[in-house]
């Protein structure tokens, strides 16, 4: 029993740990545009062709499930959102590699690199539930 609870006390350390070095990823590269607490009123909003989405609502806009997949595709690229007359900024090599496998909403095994996950993770911290 003693082993299980040090495991579990393990595993919530490491999401904790994940969505610190998360939130810190989301003040460099996201803030701007997303705003503090995700709620999409960055300074640069004003100068985007589309307002950038609440991010505080992608599991309740999606039944209540948060949309793994298509935020990491989002964020990396896969699947372009145009907002300033173009693809919504891709960090090169900071989120494009894919040396770590998580699972998706689904179940789906994805490759991600390590700072997507730590995004992923705080993002998914962010949610009005």
């Amino acid at each position: 029993m003693r082993g299980g609870l040090v495991a579990v006390l393990m595993m919530l350390a490491g999401a904790a740990a994940a969505q610190e070095e998360g939130r810190e990823i989301y003040e460099r590269y996201c803030v701007a545009c997303h705003g503090e607490d995700g709620s999409g009123d960055g300074p640069l909003r004003l100068v985007l062709t589309l307002d950038p989405p609440d991010l505080t609502r992608l599991a309740s806009d999606n039944g209540g499930v948060f949309p793994r997949q298509r935020v990491i595709w989002r964020i990396d690229g896969r699947d372009p959102l145009l907002a300033h007359g173009n693809e919504m900024p891709v960090y090169g090599d900071l989120f494009s590699r894919r040396d770590l496998m998580i699972r998706d909403e689904t179940g789906e095994v994805l490759h991600i690199a390590r700072p997507m996950a730590d995004l992923v993770a705080y993002l998914e911290s962010l949610q009005r539930r």
